[in-house]
């Protein structure tokens, strides 16, 4: 068997690939094993392709508000296999850019499906025992091709198996007409109708997408509101805004079953209703919803079978690998991104570079997870970072807030989207920044200059004193200031 590889990281998403060229660029021998396409499911089938679609939809509703510019065109409408083809480009070509990065920096690439060998013993050393700490030995794994099996060791391997779409019980994914996400981007042909089950992130980013084209769309969702994670203020401008959009929300209601029916499904929704109501109560008021496809986007369940980890002890919380503080899950294991549960592409590029400088033994920033943005891309775009208001309060966290709505921003009015506002919390005895919540045009950028305040020694008088170009949107966020200071200028 060859020399052990220092480290092998299984999964080449965000934070597999992150981690395998951070590990490369600090003079380790690293190799990374991928079943499918280099760049995980962000690259191939999430962030990148979905936000290809987005900008389409984008684009589109530009040329069909074209008149409100003083612009002339004639029919616009969507081509929908194109904009199916584009994303997949867009989608193939990040990934070819994976493959140059793990050539750039002599990263092996291994095409296969991995699985922890059990650990062999250690070898028997007549060594004294003050004589140092014994040498664990690599890990074996095995990785299954479809023309070939092989096993290679590592002193170090990575988890980075990612995770993949969830149904719930009594809806079957059959990826006809009840799909998941990866579907629902290369559809035969644009549904005149669809259902979308669950408000996240994906939920509202594929509702926002298929309504922009025409599509007839329906969202149901289990929580009281939209994106239910974030402020409920939040929440609410974007249920005026899907309103406005021909976007119809039904909200504290569950989808107890899906059947296809034809060429549509058929399903069935009841209110969630209060804990130990009588069943009745909730029979008495379903009703039924069809439409062409149904969308099940409820979450997400890690990509944990078959991996090996019983042999090595390694523990499953939740349905999640658990980690320590360092995301150590074993004897040199480790594990970051979706498959411990922590979600969003930027955490596990941020874990993937933490866990390579531990291996390294140089110094590792640990990841501020206190600080971490969220971005939606429907239209309109939400971002947000550190604590809702309702959080702060209930930490008894004393606070200073200001909101700046786009309405009163030039900028905005100049490039005909006034939606929305943004939002801010500075504590009311430090300045540091508490939290940052916003919905509108550009937000998912802006959000970098808040977050960069939650991690660093900005606070709001500092803020409100750095010179913001004009006209920006991010004058925003210094206006937003000024309001939660009690001098706004242009409020």
């Amino acid at each position: 068997m060859a020399d052990p590889f220092d480290v092998v990281v299984i999964g080449s998403g965000p934070g597999g690939y992150v981690a395998a060229v951070r590990a490369a660029q600090l003079g380790l021998k690293v190799a990374c094993i991928e079943r499918e396409s280099l760049g995980g499911i962000c690259l191939n089938w999430g962030c990148i392709p979905t936000k290809a679609l987005l900008r389409t939809a984008e684009v589109l509703e530009t040329f069909q508000h074209a008149k409100e510019f003083g612009i002339t065109v004639g029919e616009v409408k969507p081509d929908f296999p194109a904009i199916i083809a584009r994303s997949r480009g867009i989608a193939d070509k990040v990934s070819k850019g994976v493959a140059f990065l793990f050539k750039k920096n002599k990263i092996q690439t291994i095409v296969g499906t991995a699985k922890l060998l059990p650990r062999p013993s250690p070898p028997r050393s007549s060594a004294p025992a003050n004589a140092g700490e014994r040498e664990s030995p690599p890990h074996q794994i095995e990785v299954v091709a479809a023309d070939n099996k092989q096993v290679i060791e590592a002193k170090h391997v990575i988890l980075a198996t990612g995770a993949r779409a969830r149904s719930l019980p009594g809806i079957e994914i059959d990826g006809n007409r009840i799909v998941e996400y990866r579907k629902a981007m290369t559809l035969p042909a644009q549904p005149k109708s669809l259902v979308v089950l669950g408000a996240g992130a994906i939920g509202v980013e594929f509702a926002s997408f298929y309504r922009s084209l025409g599509t007839e769309v329906t969202i149901v969702e289990f929580m009281p509101r939209l994106v239910p994670n974030e402020d409920p203020e939040i929440s609410k401008e974007l249920t005026r805004a899907f309103d406005k959009r021909g976007i119809k929300s039904i909200t504290d209601h569950k989808l107890t079953s899906a059947k296809p029916s034809g060429d549509k499904v058929v399903m069935t929704v009841e209110p969630k209703g209060a804990p130990g109501a009588p069943s009745r109560d909730a029979a008495e008021s379903a009703f039924t919803l069809e439409a062409d496809i149904l969308l099940v986007a409820v979450g997400i369940a890690a990509n944990t079978e078959n991996l090996g980890l019983e042999a090595h002890g390694i523990a499953i919380d939740r349905g999640y690998i658990k980690v320590d503080g360092e995301n150590r899950c074993g004897d040199n294991l480790w594990a970051i991104g979706d498959v411990i549960g922590r979600g969003l592409a930027h955490v596990a590029s941020a874990e993937g570079v933490f866990v390579a400088e531990k291996i390294a033994n140089v110094h590792a920033e640990p990841v501020p997870y206190d600080a971490i943005p969220a971005c939606t891309y429907c239209s309109p775009e939400i971002a947000s970072v550190g604590l809702t208001e309702d959080k702060a309060k209930a930490q008894n966290i004393p606070i200073k807030v200001g909101k700046f709505p786009f309405s009163a921003l030039a900028k905005a009015r100049a490039a005909g989207d006034t939606t929305g506002f943004v939002k801010v919390l500075w504590h009311a005895e430090t300045g540091a920044l508490v939290g940052a919540h916003l919905i509108g045009p550009a937000v998912t950028d802006l959000i970098s200059e808040l977050t960069l305040a939650k991690t660093t020694e900005v606070n709001a008088e500092s803020l409100i004193h750095t010179i913001h170009a004009h006209p920006t949107f991010s004058e925003t966020i210094k206006g937003a200031t000024e309001a939660a200071l009690g001098h706004a200028i242009d409020l």
